[in-house]
């Protein structure tokens, strides 16, 4: 009964952990803290196209996996007695690190757009960022640049 109780306890923590990601860095409304008081150059453009993409928030993220290993070890620790208990929970461990790597990854995407820009100057550049339904082909966008990063706003 003990090990039901942390099995859900643990289970229930790694789904809240893995889903905390911060997606909205991925948006144009959001700066990171290195491009703050910093000077950026602002340039204009109009959409040319738009397609929709997935954004892998963070693909370096260990909590499903290591969550999954260890719900997928206890589960299998509990099938069987002495040895093939030990067997059953080392298989259910590498299971569920895979099962919860998985999830974790599904769990870290972002609906992103990959916007195709005509800048003022006639240059045609693609942006992918966070999705936005203000954005669609015709529309004109201010865009911010610098430290290599560049955000795209509408331009009402």
């Amino acid at each position: 009964m003990l090990k039901r109780i942390a099995l859900v306890t643990l289970l229930a923590a790694t789904t809240a952990i893995t889903g905390c990601a911060n997606s909205d860095v991925y948006s144009g409304d959001v700066y990171t803290k290195d491009r703050a008081k910093q000077v950026q150059t602002v340039s204009y453009g109009t959409i040319q196209s738009t397609r929709p993409v997935k954004i892998q928030a963070d693909e370096n993220s260990v909590l499903g996996t290591i969550g999954g290993a260890v719900v997928g070890g206890l589960l299998g620790s509990t099938i069987g007695g002495g040895r093939g208990s030990d067997i059953a929970a080392a298989g259910g461990a590498i299971a569920g690190a895979a099962a919860g790597k998985a999830a974790g990854d599904k769990l870290n995407q972002v609906d992103g757009v990959e916007l195709e820009i005509k800048k003022e100057n006639g240059e045609s550049i693609v942006v992918v960022q966070k999705a936005s339904p203000t954005f669609v082909p015709g529309a004109r966008v201010r865009m911010t640049q610098g430290n290599g990063s560049i955000n795209v706003a509408v331009v009402n």
